[in-house]
């Protein structure tokens, strides 16, 4: 680290730890243009070195004078060698413009991730990730974000380039309707975690959206880690059976959260762990922008992505994350027990989805997918059907499912609702899967898995309980194991639906 850098270990609004480096000046602040006189770019470079525990952010300053037409960046960092077990470097960066790197605050610009070396910034277009606009003059802050650490230390050159000239003008952003035709009241398919070029993706918006269709998708979410770029990049792509939501996959260092169906826009910070005592605020950021809370893949084995803030600020969980794997085994474990313990203590329950996750190829958009019962082909109403767990989950949309009980006197319920019947009343559970063959399917109530057969070749399963026996049943369709079951490993799924609930309270 440079003499001449400043550690400031500060909470900034609660956030994590932040670094602030010396700021980066420009000679000319008068703002030159190539047209009077003066050069028409500038740059500079900053080099310095991390040491292991340096803090999640680092701020470097730039004072931005008047003229400036753009602002580009690029940044590069040694990866040592480093045994096995030890985590090498990785770092991210992103920008924040003259009105501060305040928590929650309107300066964001734009964020990469890793997934670029380089950005710029006019009022005319922006790098994928980062959001056009004019480059006022004032204090911008390029921010990096050291991941991972070597314990070699982390060195970094930060290049940071300014174009003079005149601002030019920011084109208005189009974004998505929040209605489509669609088909009326109806079981509707979403896939509501995806990445593009907006982010760590190699889609481009037109190819996700060409996927989705291809996988018979009714609508998708744009969930792009930490920016909203992506809000204002899908113009010409929705059709009258086909919707587009906006989204944000919220990467905290603690775990991911998808802000699902947000205001287009609006900005959702990811700058704090556990410990700051933030996501409470987010989740209401979130919520009052129209959007639902979903933590996403919680136990997956990528470096932050294990989710530590629990699930009471939560509207839904992401308990099948793209191909099924045993950390999607280890959240449906942890979502079955939180909904036994829900139900047995009268308590709000929590609904699961599933999404693809599809960042690239071969990775397939739909793979999982969430099917909806809702109103019409709205945000508002397939949300309000998400929340109210009126959903399942399919590997495809070649496998169909109907999944219901009924009783008492002609009563009948459907996913996510309460058949209403006394507690010794007969109960008849049943469950109509197409696109399943050679699957097994299986009942499972608040008591564990009471029941388990073939699919047979009519796809027409049925089971008898009362309420006083199952509090609620949810229903399983599963392929056979890859290893015949030697390992104990159940096969991953074709269908998993929410619970029916059984009895009055």
């Amino acid at each position: 680290m440079h003499r001449r850098e400043m550690l400031r270990m500060a909470a900034v609004a609660g956030a994590a730890g932040v670094l602030t480096l010396d700021g980066v000046t420009f000679a000319h602040a008068d703002g030159p243009d190539g047209a009077s006189g003066g050069p028409a770019s500038e740059t500079r470079k900053v080099t310095g070195r991390l040491p292991t525990g340096a803090p999640d952010f680092v701020h470097l300053p730039v004072e931005v004078p008047r003229g400036v037409r753009e602002i580009a960046v690029s940044y590069t960092y040694d990866r040592p060698a480093v045994p096995a077990g030890v985590q090498g470097n990785a770092c991210d960066i992103g920008i924040f413009d003259e009105r501060g790197t305040e928590l929650g605050g309107p300066g964001f610009r734009g964020w990469s991730g890793g997934a670029r070396t380089e950005f710029a910034i006019s009022a005319e277009r922006a790098t994928p990730g980062y959001l056009a606009g004019p480059v006022r003059p004032g204090t911008w802050h390029v921010v990096l974000g050291p991941y991972t650490v070597a314990p070699q230390g982390l060195a970094y050159e930060v290049t940071v380039t300014l174009r003079y000239g005149p601002p030019g003008v920011t084109p208005a952003p189009v974004y998505p309707p929040q209605r489509a035709k669609g088909r009326g009241r109806a079981w509707y398919r979403g896939d509501n975690h995806l990445h593009s070029v907006h982010s760590d993706g190699k889609r481009t918006p037109a190819e996700v959206a060409a996927a989705a269709r291809a996988a018979g998708l009714d609508w998708i979410t744009t969930t792009e880690h930490n920016t909203t770029s992506s809000h204002g990049a899908w113009e010409g792509l929705w059709a009258d059976d086909f919707l587009i939501l906006t989204g944000e996959e919220v990467t905290t260092r603690n775990g991911h959260v998808v802000a699902l169906g947000i205001d287009p826009g609006v900005f959702v910070d990811w700058r704090y762990r556990a410990r700051d005592n933030a996501f409470g605020r987010f989740s209401r950021r979130i919520r009052q922008a129209g959007g639902l809370v979903v933590p996403a893949h919680p136990h997956a084995t990528c470096v932050g992505c294990n989710w530590k803030f629990g699930f009471n600020e939560a509207d839904a969980v992401e308990v099948w994350n793209g191909p099924y794997t045993p950390d999607d085994e280890i959240a449906l474990a942890e979502w079955d027990n939180a909904l036994v313990a829900a139900v047995r203590r009268g308590r709000p329950w929590l609904p699961a989805i599933g999404n693809s996750d599809a960042h690239r190829e071969p990775q397939v958009v739909g793979h999982p997918q969430t099917v909806v019962l809702a109103e019409d082909l709205s945000r508002t109403a397939l949300l309000a059907g998400i929340r109210a767990g009126r959903c399942w989950i399919a590997e495809s949309s070649a496998v169909g499912l109907s999944f219901s009980a009924s009783g008492g006197r002609g009563a009948h319920a459907g996913i996510g609702e309460r058949l209403r019947v006394d507690r010794d009343a007969p109960v008849t559970v049943r469950l109509d899967v197409t696109g399943a063959a050679g699957c097994s399917a299986s009942f499972v109530t608040d008591q564990g898995r009471l029941f388990t057969t073939p699919v047979p070749a009519d796809g027409k399963v049925e089971w008898r309980t009362t309420a006083s026996y199952a509090a609620y049943v949810r229903a399983e369709v599963r392929h056979p194991p890859a290893d015949g079951g030697a390992s104990g490993v159940p096969g991953p799924f074709a269908a998993l639906t929410n619970p029916v609930f059984l009895g009055w309270a």
